[in-house]
């Protein structure tokens, strides 16, 4: 059946309606998103300010106490020592939190991804924790690890948090950590497996919280190491999750792009 002139009229009208409010509705989320965009990067530099001037009289605070233990050695008051001690201890804390807030809430920056050899990768996360694995008589394996696309300091991170979980979380005098990869169709899978003490299954979501811990003081930690591991691989388009049962050790699997 044929359409006459003034129905034609009339579709054409109505989708030129449609179009207009289709055009109006996007430039409303567009605008959203550059707000979004605005505020969020406001509030990056807010917390970098204030990490940076929380950080300088915490300085202060280490130096000025480390002082005060070293005039008073000549006459050491036990008590006095237990509490610069403590002084100290817990500026160190301060000072570690505030440097993860700033590691979690920066983005990637500037920095575009580009070839990045992960085991260069583990070998720069090892070599900034080489006095906690002496400390800890650990020992670290590797399988051959592949090129991937990705950014180098943001995955030294995500491997150098891995680690030191699995080293300050466990509860065997030999800790061990072993890292694997394997292709899974178009991505490389990476696993960070140890032989510690294991996680529940009802905890394995809940670890990658923002300051969500499963122990106390008598471990160190802030709770927002996994944080920034889903975030940084999230960044890469990527996906992190733990297999683990309790008293049988723990795998951490990440996935990233191949190398273009």
């Amino acid at each position: 059946m044929k359409m006459n002139l003034p129905e034609t009229d009339r579709v054409t009208g109505e989708s030129e309606d449609l179009r207009s409010v289709l055009d109006a509705e996007t430039g409303r989320a567009s605008d959203l998103q550059r707000q979004l965009d605005d505020a969020n990067r406001e509030f990056e530099e807010f917390v970098s300010t204030l990490a940076h001037d929380v950080r300088e009289p915490l300085r202060e605070i280490t130096a000025f106490s480390q002082l005060l233990a070293e005039t008073s050695a000549a006459s050491p008051d036990p008590a006095t020592a237990e509490f610069l001690a403590h002084i100290r201890q817990g500026a160190a804390r301060i000072e570690s939190l505030s440097a993860a807030v700033v590691d979690y809430w920066s983005g990637p920056g500037e920095s575009k991804h580009c070839r990045v050899d992960m085991e260069a990768v583990l070998s720069h996360a090892l070599l900034v924790k080489a006095k906690i694995l002496a400390a800890s008589n650990a020992t670290v394996t590797h399988d051959p690890l592949p090129a991937v696309t990705g950014d180098f300091e943001l995955l030294t991170k995500v491997l150098r948090h891995l680690i030191r979980n699995a080293l300050e979380y466990s509860e065997s005098p030999t800790p061990s950590v072993h890292v694997s990869c394997e292709r899974v169709d178009a991505t490389w899978r990476f696993s960070v497996a140890d032989n510690g003490p294991g996680i529940d299954a009802a905890f394995h979501e809940r670890i990658f919280g923002t300051f969500k811990r499963l122990h106390g003081r008598e471990h160190p930690g802030h709770g927002l190491g996994l944080a920034f591991c889903r975030k940084a691989i999230g960044w890469h388009g990527g996906r992190i999750w733990v297999e683990s049962i309790s008293d049988s050790g723990s795998t951490f699997y990440f996935t990233l792009p191949p190398a273009a």
